[in-house]
């Protein structure tokens, strides 16, 4: 029995409400209609532990005082798994959401460095600001921002521009602001206290930090290292999978904050050799994917297949018949998953 590729034309809302950056899959394109064979392939949440193992995210809550480093290698021991890594370090003092990816999953890494994220800080003003000033001086490092990172960071320290999408202020007493800050990824809040510390008059440091929100991860379903241990012997020692399960996602959780196109189960083979996608093979897409950006490419049970970045815009993708579309950097999914639909040829050239 086939099941066919749905024909949603939106999807979501038009911003994502843990952040507040946009929902770049609230509007979906769809180019034609196509049936997908279940023998091949299985909906991301009908996979087994193994397979989540293998390549499965966890939203773990960071605790104060470890490396984020050492957090993803306390994970990998734990689960007994060869590979983990973490995506968007947080410094020893900093608590909170910090994804680690699984086996696999550790691919696309880089492609969860992009999601926006959300803070809760505690700002230390040098000397006391009247509420109302501190109000008004915060709501004006909303939007896009220059920002030059700390000092003490690992990137260069070039002047960039940053997107603060809100900035709340949740409660001030004497010279300390307690704000939540959802902001694109690269922001540094501890550099953002100190440039509203120098429009105050007065200065300002950070004294505490929290992050609540990393993209698709917020602080809802976060599990501690402690958690996951309890899981972990829950399966191992009474075959209960149940916590496990509930703590470990598919990789699919991790790339939403992506743009995304959804292709041909005849493409799929392709793609996982390497091949970028051509027009034909593609069925549906994100219409606010923009040239050079990175999109994740889906089959049509969900499955993520690659991470890759779109040669056109959406508007160009539409009308495109032929040519390359989106071109493959990272493959996520296993060669031979789905049947080879795609043919070489012998004949010299």
């Amino acid at each position: 029995m086939n099941t066919t590729h749905p024909t949603d034309t939106n999807i979501g809302t038009d911003t994502d409400t843990d952040t507040g950056a946009p929902d770049v899959n609230a509007n979906i394109i769809v180019k034609a209609q196509c049936e997908t064979d279940p023998r091949y392939g299985c909906a991301p949440e009908h996979r087994s532990i193994e397979e989540l193992l293998q390549c499965g995210v966890i939203n773990l809550d960071k605790p104060r005082g470890p490396t984020s480093h050492e957090v993803a290698s306390w994970v990998k021991k734990v689960l007994h798994i060869r590979r983990a890594g973490h995506s968007g370090t947080l410094d020893p003092k900093v608590t909170g959401i910090l994804p680690v990816m699984l086996g696999d999953a550790t691919k696309v890494v880089k492609a969860l460095l992009l999601a926006p994220k959300e803070y809760v800080c505690l700002m230390h003003l040098h000397h006391p600001v009247p509420k109302g000033a501190v109000r008004e001086i915060c709501a004006e490092f909303t939007g896009k921002i220059y920002q030059r990172p700390p000092i003490k960071s690992a990137v260069k320290r070039n002047l960039r521009v940053r997107t603060i999408y809100y900035l709340r202020i949740e409660e001030i007493e004497g010279d300390y602001v307690l704000a939540t800050v959802g902001c694109e990824a690269g922001t540094y809040i501890r550099k953002l206290c100190h440039d509203i510390g120098i429009a105050t008059g007065t200065g300002a440091s950070m004294a505490e930090l929290r992050r609540t929100g990393a993209g698709p991860f917020d602080e809802s379903d976060a599990v501690t290292l402690h958690d996951l241990c309890d899981a972990y012997a829950g399966w191992k020692d009474d075959g209960d999978e149940t916590m496990l399960r509930s703590m470990v996602h598919p990789v699919e959780r991790g790339l939403t904050h992506l743009p995304k196109v959804v292709i041909r189960d005849s493409a799929v083979d392709a793609i996982c050799h390497g091949a970028s996608l051509a027009a034909p093979g593609m069925l549906s897409l994100s219409a606010r994917i923009k040239k050079g950006e990175t999109v994740s490419v889906y089959t049509q049970k969900g499955e993520a297949v690659s991470v890759g970045t779109a040669t056109m815009a959406a508007s160009e993708m539409q009308g495109c018949k032929s040519g390359i579309v989106v071109r493959t950097d990272r493959v996520i999914m296993k060669a031979g998953t789905y049947p080879k639909g795609w043919i070489t040829s012998d004949k010299p050239r």
